[in-house]
This record gives C-alpha cells, sequence and structure tokens, in this order.
C-alpha cells in the first residue's frame, strides 16, 4: 500500500505522556495517530493514511451501526531491552482476520497489507511503546467496519479498515494470580455454522450477560458449553482453555466454534518443545470435574492476548463447585518461555517474532 501521513499538530506532551505509561491500564489511553483504508468494489482498498487520533463522522445510517458487520483483531507491540520494537506473529493475525473477513462478507486485506498498515501506525507512534518492565505493552487494535449508510440486510459496498493503539499494563497487576470461573448452563457463545471462530464483536456482545451471571457469583470469568449438547467445554468469554494431565499429556478443546486464537495456537508448539503433547479434542464438563476430583487432572490454564496465560483456579456451577488443582507449575513455565520470547529476553526458535522499528 502507499501510505501518506498527516501528523498530529497537538501530540501529547513529553511529560503527559510519561504520566500515562507509568500507569497505562488497559484501553483507556490511545496514541496521537490511527491508520485507516478504504474498499469500495470499483477502487478495491484505497486511500491508506496515518492521520491524528479523533472521532469519526458516522452518518445514522451507517450499516455497521444496524448489522453489526464488523471484525477486530487485539495483538501487540513490545519494546526490548535495546530499544526496538517488535510484534508477535502479526501475519498469523492478519490471515485470522481474512477468515473472519469471509464469514462476515467482507472483502479480504492482504496479509502484507495488514502487517504493513500494523508496522506504519507503531513506527509513527513508537515513543507511545512502554519499556518492557512489568510486562508493559503497546496494545493494537486493528479493525474493519460496515460504513456504507443504507438500510438493507446486505454486505456493505464501503468498508472502512483501521489501526489504533493503547499502551497496557500488566493484566495481573499484583502478580500472577488463578482466576475463578462461573459455569453458564443458560447462555452458549456459538452454534456450529455461527460465528464462533470468527472474531467479531457480536460473539463478545453475546457474552456479556453470561459474564455478569459470573461475577454476581463472584467469579473472574464464565466457560461457555457447547451449544448442541450442552456437555463440551468451548472456551471462556475472552480466552481459550488447556487441561494438563497427570502423564504430562495437555488436552485443549478443538475448534470450530471457537476462537482460534494467536497464543493458543503458540502454546501448543510451544508445549511441544516442552516435551508434552497436546490433544485437541472434545473435553467435556464432566471430565473437567471427575479429572480435578480424581487427581488426573493436575493443572488447568487459559490464555489469551491480554493475559497471555493464567492459572485456572475453582470452577462454581448453581449448585456446586471443582476445587482448583494443586498445581501451577507447567502452567507459569509455559507462560514465562512465552514472555521471555515476547519481550526478547529468549531464543525465538520459532521465527514467532517481527521487528517494526
Amino acid at each position: 500500500m502507499e501510505i501518506s501521513t498527516t501528523s498530529s499538530s497537538a501530540p501529547v506532551s513529553d511529560e503527559r505522556l510519561a504520566e500515562i505509561l507509568a500507569n497505562p491500564g488497559f484501553g483507556q489511553f490511545f496514541t496521537d495517530h490511527m491508520f485507516t483504508a478504504e474498499w469500495t468494489p470499483d477502487a478495491g482498498w484505497h486511500a491508506a493514511r496515518i492521520e491524528p487520533y479523533g472521532p469519526l463522522a458516522l452518518d445514522p445510517a451507517t450499516a455497521v451501526l444496524h448489522y453489526a458487520q464488523e471484525t477486530f483483531e487485539g495483538m501487540k507491540a513490545y519494546r526490548h531491552d535495546d530499544g526496538s520494537i517488535w510484534s508477535f506473529r502479526p501475519e498469523e493475525n492478519a490471515a485470522r482476520m481474512v477468515r473472519s473477513s469471509h464469514r462476515l462478507a467482507f472483502p479480504e486485506l492482504p496479509v502484507d497489507d495488514f502487517v504493513q498498515a500494523v508496522d506504519a501506525l507503531v513506527a509513527a507512534d513508537q515513543r507511545w511503546v512502554p519499556d518492557p518492565a512489568g510486562e508493559k505493552s503497546l496494545y493494537v487494535r486493528p479493525f474493519m467496519i460496515a460504513t456504507e449508510v443504507f438500510l438493507g440486510v446486505r454486505p456493505s459496498q464501503h468498508v472502512t479498515f483501521m489501526v489504533i493503539a493503547s499502551p497496557a499494563g500488566a493484566y495481573f497487576k499484583g502478580g500472577v494470580k488463578p482466576v475463578t470461573l462461573w459455569l453458564t448452563e443458560e447462555y452458549t457463545r456459538a452454534g456450529r455454522g455461527g460465528m464462533g471462530a470468527a472474531k467479531t464483536g457480536g460473539n463478545y456482545a453475546s457474552s456479556l450477560v453470561a459474564q455478569q451471571e459470573a461475577t454476581g457469583h463472584g467469579c473472574d470469568q464464565v466457560v461457555f458449553l457447547d451449544a448442541q449438547h450442552g456437555r463440551y467445554v468451548e472456551e471462556l468469554g475472552g480466552m481459550n482453555m488447556y487441561f494438563v494431565h497427570d502423564d504430562g499429556t495437555i488436552v485443549t478443546p478443538e475448534t470450530g466454534t471457537i476462537l482460534e486464537g494467536i497464543t493458543r495456537s503458540s502454546i501448543i508448539e510451544l508445549a511441544g518443545k516442552l516435551g508434552h503433547q497436546v490433544e485437541e479434542r472434545r473435553f467435556s464438563i464432566d471430565e473437567w470435574r471427575e479429572g480435578v476430583a480424581s487427581g488426573r487432572i493436575t493443572e488447568i490454564f487459559a490464555c489469551g492476548t491480554a493475559a497471555v496465560v493464567t492459572p485456572v483456579g475453582e470452577l462454581k456451577w448453581d449448585g456446586g463447585s471443582a476445587p482448583a488443582p494443586a498445581s501451577t507449575d507447567l502452567t507459569m513455565r509455559i507462560r514465562q518461555a512465552l514472555v521471555d520470547i515476547q519481550y526478547g529476553r529468549a531464543e525465538d526458535p520459532f521465527g514467532w517474532m517481527h521487528r517494526i522499528v
């Protein structure tokens, strides 16, 4: 892509930026610029540009507001100790957006153009990438929305792709600790043939009421079961799951109706290098309960871009609970190995890291 650049005339001051980066939280502050490109059937992808971050002007009849034709990605840029800036497997995020676009009847943005757009924005706002201390990073949010002005159920003939970025602090402020889970037996995330494997806002909107239910029962996250049988574990509201067994094997729910997480696939490779076979298969809630009770399941963990890897503690449901497994040893080894690769503290034997600056 040919990308034009219009620099902000009022960037955040160095003093204010230092305050933000000292305690960025998550998704609260945004960099000085944003990337935008547009698509129409006649022109294809065009008008790629970096411009000052600011509000969008949308007509009330803009298609995305009515029919939810939208996809997004979540990824991070990491500053290494030598000052260089890297992203983690950006081509995989790009490939997943292609798959999501197909499911949402969007035009496909080529992988190389996706990576170029992310690189361009991060390079333009590189001063916003925090130092690596405390697992700080720059969270990057590429997204695609239907921007044709019309009312009618059909694919939009005008599409806008954007990238914004926000500095992020550590997911666990007081150190990594197990999350408590609530098993929802009323709500499901997606059915076969649905949008479960697409990264689209509707999947997250449908999880909110179940997350409220979990919070109301004193839990951190919600566990969804499959829509067809109501007995197979799928994923959490925003994370994939793993179950470690006493023989060293690891089971993760198979894809098809769940999101194909980038962290999820990375852990499969990393666990293999650590000598652990990973099985992707259906995993029932009964197998979870019985496995913890018998000691057959020794660890449970979840993973995602924001938390990276987090141990899972107690599972609760209406009328009962299953205690946390006794160990978090392998969970923390996997987490540390992955984080060390991302921040450049360890060798990257997989070629996962992509240098931006």
